[in-house]
């Protein structure tokens, strides 16, 4: 099933498989896809499912237009790994038969982009092959399992804090989505890049702990 990735400022924050025949993009509350930014406009594209799950996307006369690969498109089909920009956000579309192959080259890209820093730990190259869950330990919902079986994961309260829990060709990695209050990894905040998970790692986000557990041996810490 085809889908799209959307992130902002170079962090997945949300996974949306394509489904309908038509989906909508905009700002206003009614589309499939809202995206609350003053720069898209209402009703700002869509994209229409055609034969053998191929897709294209049109440009709904939008204020600021709608880019494919850095290029201003009226309508156009779409192919796997293709980046859909509308203002500061990004659309990655995928090609869910070639997905785990779009994984590795977004592993590539973001180590070409981010400085280098010291490697703090190493995870193994198939870690992402493993059920990982994240456990709550503190809280009303203290003992709930969130399996991470999709490429992104977002936990948090909007507004408070806000992380993503990515998949990658190499493992799992957590990132501050928004929100004044960072996300704490081992009681470290983290912000900028995102940082690789081990099983058993504690994850603390508006007030809450929790744990990611990878594997069928992992338990509490």
């Amino acid at each position: 099933m085809p889908k799209l990735i959307l992130s902002i400022d170079g962090v997945a924050i949300k996974e949306i498989e394509l489904t309908k025949e038509r989906t909508t993009l905009g700002r206003r509350p009614y589309n499939d896809i809202v995206i609350d930014h003053l720069a898209v406009s209402g009703e700002h594209a869509v994209l229409h499912m055609l034969e053998a799950q191929a897709v294209e996307i049109e440009d709904l006369n939008s204020t600021n237009g709608t880019y494919v690969n850095g290029k201003a498109i009226g309508r156009q089909l779409l192919r796997h790994g293709d980046t859909i920009e509308l203002s500061k956000y990004k659309i990655r579309f995928l090609d869910e038969a070639e997905a785990e192959g779009f994984e590795t080259t977004v592993v590539v890209k973001h180590r070409m982009a981010s400085a280098p820093r010291p490697l703090a730990r190493t995870v193994p190259a198939d870690a992402a092959a493993s059920p990982a869950v994240i456990r709550v330990l503190t809280g009303p919902a203290a003992g709930r399992e969130v399996a991470l079986t999709k490429v992104v994961t977002t936990i948090g309260k909007p507004g408070v804090a806000v992380a993503s829990i990515t998949r990658r060709h190499q493992g799992f990695v957590l990132a501050h989505v928004e929100g004044p209050e960072l996300p704490r990894l081992n009681g470290a905040a983290v912000a900028g890049s995102a940082t690789p998970l081990q099983s058993g790692d504690r994850v603390e986000l508006a007030g809450t702990q929790m744990q990611f557990v990878q594997g069928v041996t992992g338990a509490v810490l």
